[in-house]
């Protein structure tokens, strides 16, 4: 198996004996969502003054303009070609990990001592320089059985490299197909091996260790109780292995989970939002014009006849089923419209915003384009409104920080879902009712507009 790195920064020679280091790869469709989690990562470790050089591993295939921006934050870039991943043909492999075997590079940074490998879902609480202090290889086991691969130490190593490639050419037994399946199947005994306990002197240790659950507090253990709590170690990094879409950066992760907040102040304190921003302040400023316009139209033509949307009903002879679907489509159009009037701003908003700015940008979006559904259905008000409100309201019972517990919020959220439930059906059933009147209305209508004509025309033949 062929493989090859390469510092991507020239002249870039270790500044410390030790590392911290992640990796970073293309294919997937959240690329760029795990570069701004990298560079928040590395600016954290910055902040809590690590006596380490910060490495990005990164493929040939990652973007020159990313690179920059990582060197001029102070991130040592290491180019590698990917790892050919032999178990992509496997019952049940995620696309996702096709190239996480390439974590086994840092066992190539052989000028540094130690490196603590990382994944891009860690969140520093405190300096963990400690870690330096570890053996040959040490993990955190927040499953009884199984170690977690977010976070491990580990000892630089041309031969232990050199002998997982050849792992990996053979083919060998992975759970996964991931680094997971890989280092817990090299690494078997680990659960035997002793806890990691810093020495006093500031010395290496030698051999395999566990290290203590508080280097890898994984998140939900926070959602239970609402505060940490881990005896084992220092509380000094939270883990998000949780559905990809619930990772901490994205807007909509909080106020559902209330950890998304405190990753994003560690963002506001480090590379802050300065792309984003002209994007949501662009948006926002359309959004206002879109709805000032409408109320005006609608303020306008509010005293105007109403025109009911055109129809064979009481006109002419139509086949029974094509009015059926004619009127299933007419009542059901206005119900699609409202839920697009929150798809659509969803859509539109960069995925990394802060949550405020995210939740602030979709409410108001979805304000306006409700606003225009009104004026086009010719829908009441109030019912359009509820789902608007409905969603203000849960957003703030999910983001007080007045429950005990875990618990006692999830009962408050369900609570509100109960007692929500009655006034969305009640509105779905306004809207289609107003839907009915205005059919019931429209035969009538017809036969008005077309009496005057057949007046005329009898008084022209007198």
């Amino acid at each position: 198996m062929s493989v090859a790195l390469s510092a991507a920064d020239a002249g870039a020679a270790p500044r410390h004996s030790n590392a911290y280091a992640t990796m970073m790869y293309m294919g997937t469709p959240r690329d760029y969502e795990f570069f701004v989690a990298i560079r928040v990562m590395m600016q954290s470790l910055a902040r809590h003054k690590a006596d380490a050089d910060l490495i990005v591993i990164a493929s040939t295939t990652v973007p020159p303009r990313w690179i920059r921006t990582l060197n001029k934050e102070g991130v040592k870039v290491v180019s590698v070609t990917d790892i050919p991943n032999p178990y992509k043909g496997m019952d049940g492999f995620n696309d996702r990990f096709m190239f996480t075997l390439n974590k086994i590079y840092a066992w190539s940074l052989t000028d540094y001592e130690r490196v603590v490998m990382l994944d891009a879902d860690n969140m520093f609480l405190h300096n963990t320089d400690e870690l330096f202090q570890c053996g040959e290889f040490c993990a955190c086991f927040i499953n009884p059985c199984y170690f977690h691969t977010g976070l491990f130490v580990l000892k630089p190593s041309n031969e232990t490299f050199q002998d997982m490639l050849e792992v990996i050419k053979e083919g060998r037994e992975n759970n996964d197909g991931a680094d997971q399946g890989l280092l817990t199947a090299y690494f078997s005994d680990l659960l035997e091996r002793p806890l990691f306990t810093p020495p006093r002197n500031g010395s290496k240790l030698d051999g395999l260790y566990r290290l203590p659950l508080g280097y890898q507090m994984d998140a939900s253990y926070y959602y239970l109780r609402l505060k940490w709590n881990v005896p084992c170690g220092p509380n000094s990094v939270i883990t998000f292995p949780s559905i990809p879409l619930l990772k901490p950066w994205y807007w909509w992760a909080w106020p559902v989970l209330p950890l998304g907040l405190s990753w994003h102040e560690q963002r506001r304190k480090s590379i802050g939002y300065g792309t984003e921003i002209p994007i949501l302040a662009a948006e926002a400023i359309f959004y206002l014009i879109t709805m000032t316009v409408s109320l005006v139209i609608r303020r306008r033509f509010s005293s105007s006849e109403k025109v009911p949307l055109k129809s064979c009903l009481g006109r002419c002879p139509c086949p029974d089923l094509t009015q059926f679907f004619y009127r299933l489509v007419a009542k059901l159009s206005p119900v699609v419209a409202i839920v697009m009037c929150f798809v659509l701003p969803f859509f539109v908003i960069p995925t990394t915003v802060h949550p405020v700015m995210g939740w602030s940008v979709l409410l108001l979006g979805s304000l306006s384009y409700l606003v225009i559904t009104a004026n086009v259905f010719q829908l009441p008000v109030f019912p359009t409104m509820t789902p608007w409100v409905g969603i203000a309201g849960v957003l703030v019972v999910m983001a007080l920080p007045v429950y005990e517990n875990g618990i006692v919020r999830s009962l408050a959220i369900g609570t509100y879902a109960f007692l929500a439930a009655p006034f969305l059906w009640w509105a779905l059933r306004e809207v289609v009712a107003s839907r009915e009147v205005g059919f019931a209305r429209e035969p009538l209508m017809a036969y008005g507009r077309q009496e005057p004509q057949q007046s005329a025309e009898m008084m022209k033949l007198c």
